[in-house]
């Protein structure tokens, strides 16, 4: 089978590995259909995580289950499935409280030599605990809802995540930092919920702006920093976002969530933070209170997957660009250079 391996920085090839096999009875094998390329795979591209040449990569797929341990039950060969982007059991105490992506047995595709996702088949651990089924037993999505069924792996659940922990609602006013696929679905999902105004900050490229628009944001500005302060104020009666929805996970991104939040309001933060610095002298006196991190995607599959299968939501618009696997090396430098919002690997093309 053929998937992509991390060779070094900046060097990421689709390659000839070994077939996967069950190796544990609760164990699934998938055939991919579909991947994606995640902003959080580019820390390894960059040489800013700790594989190792060699390492295979990706943690978004979904496909059709091929085979199952002896002791899965309920899924058999020929199911559609999702996978999200962590593995769990489903039975720990953990996962029984919805919090799966601290799961005590799971963990992340491409590590706990787990392979990674973008590849033309994968092991699955407990896969009763970790896989979804998309549809009816025999039944294929139409080829037009993989990409939104691909988003449920990670970034639709990422985006909600930090919309449903920070309490987005009915008349919120919510400000969202980071255009990438993730804060592209954090304004889905801040529409979804209800909020009165979803305003994107520091847009400054035309694709993504109008994407943003497309997704439910009502204002979409190209300023950071106090500029940025200033065009939340006027919309905002001089006072903050009451919410701040921060996609981004680096300095200057947390930094501006910050400013742009009103005395009394909520961050809710998902993304992977790199030498961000907590202040809570800053947060203290303005009682600004901060909640996110890891989203546990299982937990909140079972209730969005029926939004996309309706119709109602349209996370898969973040698919800019469709590639073969024999062209992960371009995925991943379209992504690097924000040539693209998020690439999807076809794995049939």
């Amino acid at each position: 089978m053929r998937a992509a391996v991390f060779h070094g920085p900046h060097d990421i090839r689709a390659e000839q590995v070994e077939d996967p096999h069950p190796i544990e009875p609760t164990d699934a094998i998938v055939r991919v259909v579909a991947a994606g390329v995640c902003g959080s795979d580019l820390w390894t591209y960059r040489g800013q995580s700790s594989a190792t040449p060699g390492a295979r990569i990706g943690h978004e797929f979904v496909g059709v289950v091929e085979e199952v341990g002896t002791q899965v039950r309920t899924l058999r060969p020929g199911a559609w499935v999702i996978a999200p982007f962590r593995f769990s059991d489903g039975t720990c105490a953990y996962c029984r409280m919805g919090m799966e992506s601290s799961c005590l047995h799971g963990g992340f595709w491409s590590r706990e030599e787990v392979t990674g996702g973008q590849g033309e088949y994968v092991r699955v651990p407990y896969a009763e605990g970790t896989l979804v089924e998309a549809l009816p037993r025999g039944e294929a999505p139409d080829t037009r809802l993989v990409p939104s069924l691909l988003a449920l792996c990670d970034v639709m659940g990422t985006g909600y995540h930090a919309a449903r922990r920070a309490g987005v609602e009915p008349g919120s006013r919510v400000v969202v930092v980071g255009d990438g696929a993730v804060g592209q679905c954090a304004v889905l999902s801040a529409s979804l919920l209800g909020a009165e105004l979803v305003m994107v900050v520091g847009s400054r490229h035309e694709q993504r702006r109008e994407l943003v628009g497309r997704m439910g944001a009502t204002h979409a500005v190209p300023v950071r920093g106090d500029e940025a302060v200033e065009a939340v104020c006027e919309q905002t009666a001089g006072l903050g976002a009451d919410i701040v929805l921060e996609c981004v996970g680096t300095p200057d991104a947390f930094a501006s969530a910050v400013a742009l939040t009103r005395d009394g309001g909520t961050i809710g933060y998902v993304g992977l933070p790199h030498g961000v610095e907590l202040t809570l002298a800053t947060l203290f006196p303005r009682n600004i209170a901060v909640t996110g991190g890891v989203a546990p995607v299982r937990h909140y599959l079972p209730g969005l997957l029926p939004k996309v299968l309706d119709g109602t939501v349209d996370p898969g618009a973040v698919f800019t660009d469709r590639l073969p696997l024999t062209d992960i090396t371009t995925a991943y430098d379209l992504l690097d250079r924000r040539a693209t919002v998020k690439p999807l690997i076809d794995m049939a093309a």
